[in-house]
């Protein structure tokens, strides 16, 4: 196997969602979708290998996998170790998260719901969820991560998830640095705006006029007023403080906007100087400029 392929296997992350019927696996892949994990629910054990090697096909594109495989699968239940086993050796980073409750909670989870359980047993649910029980006991032996979810809120558990995974991928956050003119509106995608129409404005520099912010001349001239540099340094504090909040919420895309007046230089050159400062602090970060080729 050429040395690219063996890489391209190593990074994607492969996390399987089993445990009890009714126990909270449909709202943990929700979250897990929410943090950019690409999810499949209700997967037969034997297609993860297949399913592996097209999702490996796609060149990097899903790092991050969580399957959901319970007892609606029937018997190949029993197949689910054997497969996570079989990714492993290929060089997957496979773990499995099983979701637990006690029966009284189960029960009355089902009544609350009016669902069917997927072990239709004669003598009734409860006798349907022991036996569920019975039958994952390997699976909860053999899982990486259990979480008791019989006296969880939701929010508890959102926490759980967060403390599990958002750990392993710290630092997984898309972060896109823009500047805009207020001419034309505020960009609507912006979780953060900030104004830099305080500044002095190089438009009124008859050689700065017709440069923008990606000139030297104009960051040069932008940055030459010490409240310039004084925000900027405020601005990069207040990123540094923030970013691993938004992380450790479980946030997987921030888009900060910088606004001037019309968009080409004092907040092209604001944009430009905090991408550098985060990209110092270890982040990627995707710098763009909506307005600054309008006239």
């Amino acid at each position: 196997m050429k040395t690219a392929d063996v890489w391209e296997v190593t990074i994607m992350k492969f996390t399987i969602v089993t445990g009890m019927s009714g126990s909270g696996k449909t709202r943990v892949i929700r979250y897990l979708e929410d943090m950019g994990y690409f999810c499949i629910d209700n997967m037969p054990p034997v297609l993860i290998p297949m399913f592996s090697e097209m999702l490996t096909s796609a060149g990097g594109k899903f790092n991050n996998v969580a399957l959901v495989v319970d007892m609606r699968v029937g018997d190949m239940i029993n197949q689910l170790i054997e497969q996570v086993n079989e990714l492993k050796k290929k060089g997957y980073d496979a773990s499995i998260l099983f979701l637990n409750a006690d029966d009284e909670t189960l029960v009355k989870r089902y009544k609350e719901s009016r669902r069917s359980h997927p072990l239709e047993n004669p003598n009734g649910l409860l006798a349907s969820i022991r036996e569920e029980r019975k039958r994952l006991s390997k699976l909860l032996t053999e899982a990486d991560y259990v979480i008791d979810t019989s006296d969880m809120t939701n929010t508890e558990l959102l926490d759980e998830i967060k403390e599990i995974f958002v750990s392993r991928e710290s630092r997984n956050i898309e972060i896109n640095v823009m500047s805009f003119g207020f001419k034309y509106g505020i960009p609507l995608d912006a979780d953060l705006v900030f104004d830099v129409r305080c500044f002095p404005n190089p438009f009124y520099i008859d050689e700065l006029k017709r440069k923008t912010g990606n000139d030297i001349e104009v960051q040069d001239y932008v940055m030459s007023f010490p409240t310039a540099v004084e925000f900027m340094n405020k601005l990069s504090d207040m990123m540094e403080f923030m970013i691993p909040l938004y992380i450790e919420e479980g946030k997987i895309s921030l888009t900060v906007a910088i606004g001037c007046t019309g968009g080409k230089h004092r907040s092209v050159t604001m944009a430009n100087k905090l991408g550098e400062r985060i990209r110092d602090m270890g982040y990627e970060v995707n710098i763009s400029n909506r307005d600054i080729g309008r006239e």
